[in-house]
Formats: structure tokens, C-alpha cells, sequence
């Protein structure tokens, strides 16, 4: 291929970081959605810009807003974009007709769908089930995974949603620590260390919330991934608010205890996503029906 045609066909990442700023006219909204730096995606659009020879956006402080060029230019690639996506879609599914590849959030594939898989491919096993861990928001369909696990609201774009179950957090600690402290009840939590999980900035005030107790929270530390969460908690650490089912092996074991049983009830929950035309694959359709059954008994009331 010459410099020419090179030139002709920007890198697909590249058009595709442009689409999604553009739909948004939003640098940070692209970057979630695509996963990348927010920097990673300016760079992009520059890179864009030098090969067109021309503005797509103008910069008005943070925000972004189209030119006439930028605005053609998406509306002429953007239905291209989504073509290659459904064609990859397409050529995926029929290439790997019972194998799919999930990408979950790393504790929730720990703790939840990894112990459980060995079920679904034992009774299946010409299915062959594949997990990567992702713990930010990105685009789905761009990104060759079949399915995701999400936390939040059911609020992905151009995905289906089937919920799973919301989440149920509880204060634990070790049995060494609640024996060296006095805690009656959620009041004497305050003085205690609290550790946190980095995304759940308001777990504790909202639990303090729950319980009537007012005043500033200081946590004495926050860990990125709930697994390391739970192991600072066994380790006599502090008191750590965690996701009952995340921590039902160490509940179960005694390696942590519920000092006051008062669970918070998230908004929030998990679910299940993936591209609306998997559902025509019997095997994904397995698959999905499998996960939501599974998911079932985690819901409130259920026995």
C-alpha cells in the first residue's frame, strides 16, 4: 500500500475514538467509553486532524464542539464504523460457536463466576467459557468480548441488559479485632480504622447514614480491588465494608466476622450485557439463561 491509500485509511482506533467524541462532542466521555486516557484519545483526534489537514473540532475550554468539516466527516464514517462492528460481530460468533469470552470485573469473576463455570461446562462441554478481567468502562462492541459483567445503572449503550442482582455490603473484620475493640454498635465503628474500596467512595457515609450516626468518616485506607480489601481486613487491619457474597468463603470460615449486621442496600447492581444479536446464537442464549438462573438466588427474598 503507498503513503497515499496509507493516509486514505486512518488506523481504525483512531476513527473510532473520532465517532465517539463526536457523538458526544466530549473528549472524558469518549475516553470512558473507549477506555482510554482521556490524553490518549486528544492525541488520537490530533493524529486525525494532521492526516485530514483540517480542524474536526473546536476547543472551547474543556468542552469540544465539531466544525462543519468534523461534523461531515462523522456523519460519512460513523455508519462505517458500525458496519466493521457488526461484520467482526458476525465473523466471531460463527468462528467460535460455543466459545465465548466474558470480561468481568475481577473480584465478581473471583468470587462468583469463576466457582460456578465448572457447573455450566461440565453438563456443556462443547462450550468453552473465557474470562478476562476489566475493571473500567469501555465499548463493548468494539472490544471482542461476547458479554461483560457491569456495576451500576442499566446504562451501556447500544447493549442489552439482564440484571443479576444488586449489591448487599456489610462492615467485617477479624475476631482479633473485634475482641480488642468495644463495638455495641454502628456509632462505635467512628473510631475505628474503616478501610474502603476505591469506586465506593460513599459505602460508609451511607451505612453510617443507614444508621442514624452522623459526623465526618475518615477511612484509613482504600484499595483498588475488593480481594485486597478483604485480605487487609483478615489481617487485623481495620474494619473494611465489603459485599456480603464477596466475603461469604472468609464469613463462613471465621476468618472475618459482622461486627453490626446492618447491611447497605445499594442502588446500584450487577449486570449482565452483551450485544443484542447474541441472542440469536442458541449456545450464547445457554449460556445467558444459565447466568441470570444463577443470579436468581442472590436477589432479595429469594430463598
Amino acid at each position: 500500500m503507498n503513503d497515499l491509500r496509507r493516509r486514505l485509511l486512518p488506523p481504525v482506533g483512531v476513527l473510532q475514538s473520532f465517532v465517539i467524541a463526536a457523538r458526544h462532542e466530549s473528549v472524558s466521555l469518549a475516553a470512558r467509553e473507549t477506555g482510554l486516557t482521556q490524553s490518549a484519545v486528544s492525541r488520537q483526534i490530533a493524529q486525525l486532524e494532521e492526516i485530514v489537514g483540517q480542524a474536526l473540532f473546536h476547543r472551547a475550554g474543556r468542552r469540544i464542539v465539531l466544525t462543519e468539516a468534523g461534523a461531515a466527516y462523522a456523519e460519512a464514517i460513523g455508519p462505517a464504523i458500525d458496519a466493521i462492528r457488526r461484520a467482526t460481530g458476525e465473523a466471531m460468533a460463527k468462528r467460535r460457536d460455543g466459545e465465548f469470552t466474558i470480561a468481568t470485573l475481577p473480584s465478581f469473576g473471583m468470587r462468583w463466576l469463576a466457582p460456578r463455570l465448572p457447573q455450566l461446562t461440565s453438563a456443556h462441554p462443547e462450550m468453552v467459557v473465557n474470562m478476562a478481567a476489566r475493571s473500567e468502562p469501555f465499548e463493548l462492541a468494539a472490544s471482542g468480548f461476547d458479554a461483560a459483567i457491569h456495576y451500576g445503572r442499566p446504562d451501556w449503550e447500544n447493549v442489552a441488559h439482564d440484571l443479576l442482582f444488586p449489591e448487599e455490603s456489610v462492615p467485617v473484620c477479624a475476631p482479633a479485632f473485634l475482641a480488642d475493640h468495644d463495638i455495641a454498635g454502628a456509632a462505635d465503628l467512628i473510631g475505628c480504622p474503616l478501610l474502603g474500596q476505591s469506586l465506593r467512595q460513599s459505602a460508609w457515609e451511607d451505612w453510617f447514614a443507614l444508621n442514624g450516626v452522623t459526623g465526618p468518616v475518615k477511612l484509613s485506607g482504600r484499595f483498588d480491588h475488593f480481594m485486597m480489601l478483604a485480605q487487609a481486613a483478615v489481617s487485623g487491619g481495620g474494619v473494611a465494608m465489603m459485599p456480603r457474597f464477596l466475603v461469604a468463603q472468609e464469613l463462613a470460615s471465621g476468618a472475618l466476622v459482622i461486627p453490626v449486621d446492618r447491611p447497605l442496600q445499594s442502588r446500584l447492581a450487577y449486570y449482565l450485557v452483551y450485544p443484542h444479536d447474541r441472542l440469536g446464537y442458541p449456545r450464547f442464549r445457554l449460556l445467558r439463561d444459565w447466568i441470570v438462573a444463577e443470579a436468581a438466588g442472590m436477589r432479595p427474598g429469594s430463598a
